[in-house]
């Protein structure tokens, strides 16, 4: 099999059947809307978990009234008994044959396909994002799922033959999976990370106690329905919702946990990659968020540069990892560039994520809403805010975390907000007087996400690649100046405090972290 990116957005446009995709997607969401309010148990080893602290109520950021559900407030005893059920379960799992293991993958991939825009509808409703970053997201999940199985099958399980020691030995290399696996997923990829983790983890024969954020449950409680559909056996895949201090604080202090990975912030990434490591190493696979930048040149074509800097910045109002939130342009073209930028920013429609046209999403909830009004003070009082900066309270946003896209000018170049993650719609601007200036100053700071860089120097081009201290880096990309990498084709891979491994999803190495190397001798 050929991997194929499944891109369904941009395959609908290019075959003249966009209106077929908009048709599908309202579908999806009218079908949807009707199954909201539901009650959902926690999965343990199979079986229906309710837990004796009670649940917690999930509702819309774009609209408070709307409850997308209510979900259990996940105790330390139904974490531990999550772990002793993938414990139990992963001596029948690891046995499997990998190939068996990639069936069931591929059919959870065709399956995620077939509920593609109930799936995007979810994620719309649950987080915010409109339909074409949703239906991006569940794509993503979709092609990693498939990537992970090709990558296994190209690599035979990643079982080797090696060199003989002595004429009558004959030795091979087999990489086998570690036991059980805390997979702690965030909310601004629920299908994409959540599934590309979990599956990274169980594709190898590792088995899962899965943790989704309590912003996303739902999404997360799909992904097992999808798993238990396309054959995964009970307690291979466990899922138990609550917070991240007492079933995420669980997942890395127990014993029985012999590797973790983790998609959120920095703070909580480095503080349980400690935690997790003090009693002894074991493998904790972290993607820690970034601080992303681009850099205008002289040499750029300011329109494509506006264009890739605002999608970057502002699609699903900055609350990606590898969004673009400051910009160092030449002083030479910064006023052009900046008279582009905040006029096209200006246009962003900021509206219900559920209607084709939206294109700002709201905050996912009130704590982001809160960051936001105090970052714009701060903004205010060191900067100079070009456009946006308001809360939006009027009739049509009053009930969601709508906020206005935001563009901030003459901070000082050491200002926090060129240093902090901030994961709102703040885009920060600094004047460079040339390509070095950028570059250090683009690598002054703890993250090494993505980057970017638009010029039509090739010269230019070749200097920013060779130094960035980045893991994700494009140049001239006007869908998305940092952001958008996919499946097979750019991994996703952060440097310094962005990642804790150096290997990226979606990448040849990503799999071969899930599993450790034994060295097997048979001398005749």
């Amino acid at each position: 099999m050929v991997f194929e990116n499944e891109l369904t957005w941009f395959k609908a446009l290019n075959s003249g059947k966009a209106e077929e995709f908009h048709k599908n997607y309202e579908e999806a969401l009218e079908k949807v809307k009707k199954e909201l309010g539901k009650k959902y148990p926690n999965i343990i080893n199979g079986k229906e978990v309710y837990s004796k602290e009670g649940e917690f109520i999930k509702t819309s950021p774009s609209d408070t009234r709307i409850v997308i559900g209510y979900f259990q407030k996940g105790t330390k005893d139904d974490v531990k008994k999550a772990v002793e059920a993938a414990k139990k379960a992963f001596k029948l799992w690891s046995s499997i044959p990998y190939y068996e293991r990639t069936k069931i993958f591929r059919k959870a991939a065709d399956i995620s396909s077939q509920k593609k825009y109930e799936l995007a509808a979810i994620i719309t409703l649950e987080n915010g994002k409109n339909r074409f970053e949703a239906i991006a997201d569940v794509d993503e999940g979709i092609d990693l799922m498939r990537y992970y199985c090709e990558e296994m099958e190209a690599n035979k399980g990643y079982e080797k033959k090696m060199g003989k020691a002595f004429p009558n030995e004959e030795t091979k290399s087999v990489m086998k999976p570690y036991g059980v696996w805390g997979v702690i997923s965030p909310f601004n990829f629920p299908f994409a990370i959540a599934i590309g983790m979990s599956s990274g983890a169980l594709i190898t024969g590792n088995t899962v106690v899965f943790k989704p954020s309590s912003d996303t449950p739902l999404t997360g409680f799909k992904i097992y329905e999808i798993l238990n559909e396309a054959g995964l056996p009970k307690g291979v895949f466990n899922y138990v919702t609550g917070s991240g201090d007492i079933v995420g604080a669980e997942l890395v202090n127990n014993d029985d946990v012999q590797g973790i990975v983790f998609t959120g912030s920095k703070d909580v990434g480095v503080k349980s990659y400690r935690i997790f490591n003090e009693k002894r190493p074991r493998p904790f696979i972290a993607e820690m968020g970034g601080k992303n930048p681009v850099i205008v040149t002289s040499k750029a074509d300011l329109n494509k540069a506006v264009e890739g800097v605002v999608r970057a910045a502002f699609g699903y109002s900055g609350q990606k990892c590898s969004a673009c939130s400051r910009v160092y342009v030449d002083k030479r073209v910064k006023k052009d560039f900046l008279e582009k930028l905040v006029k096209r920013t200006k246009e962003l429609v900021i509206d219900d994520p559920t209607l084709k046209d939206s294109f700002i999403s709201p905050l996912i909830n009130q704590r982001a809403y809160k960051n936001y009004q105090d970052y714009i003070e701060i903004a205010k009082k060191d900067g100079k805010v070009l456009t946006g900066g308001r809360i939006l309270t009027d009739e049509k946003h009053k009930y969601g975390y709508f906020v206005e896209p935001t563009i901030v000018d003459e901070l000082p170049k050491d200002h926090k907000f060129f240093k902090d993650e901030l994961f709102v719609p703040i885009l920060c601007i600094a004047e460079v007087d040339s390509l070095d200036e950028a570059i250090n100053l683009s690598n002054n700071v703890d993250y090494g996400l993505t980057a970017g860089i638009f010029s039509e120097d090739e010269k230019e081009i070749k200097k920013f690649f060779d130094e960035i201290q980045a893991g994700v880096i494009y140049a001239n990309r006007k869908i998305g100046a940092t952001t958008g990498a996919m499946v097979g084709a750019q991994p996703f891979v952060g440097w310094k405090l962005s990642g804790s491994s150096g290997k990226g999803a979606g990448g040849p190495y990503y799999l071969q972290q899930f599993l450790r190397e034994q060295s097997q001798t048979i001398a005749h």
